[in-house]
């Protein structure tokens, strides 16, 4: 079997989640979306296609960061620190 060619590799945290469908996307250049599932990230899978053409990206991840992940538990990647109140101090 030859060898896969991608048309590039993307790091998940350069993708967009998108939670209503429960997967991440990225631009293609025909014009489309490449797309990859959680599931798919679960399973260690790490090619994006395109469903308009024959393009595929290889998507660079952490496979530990989805080995917990389960289908009640729907968490995106964080896209900012969270705000972190401060503690009052009592003299």
């Amino acid at each position: 079997m030859p060898p896969k060619s991608f048309y590039d590799e993307i790091e998940l945290e350069d993708m967009s989640y998108d939670q209503e469908r429960d997967l991440f996307h990225f631009p293609c250049p025909c014009g489309d979306r490449f797309e990859i599932t959680r599931q798919q990230l679960r399973d260690a899978e790490d090619i994006a296609r395109c469903p308009s053409c024959s393009l595929i990206i290889r998507v660079v991840f952490d496979p530990l960061d989805f080995e917990d992940d389960d289908d009640e538990q729907v968490t995106p990647l964080p896209t900012q620190n969270p705000t972190v109140q401060p503690t009052p101090v009592v003299a």
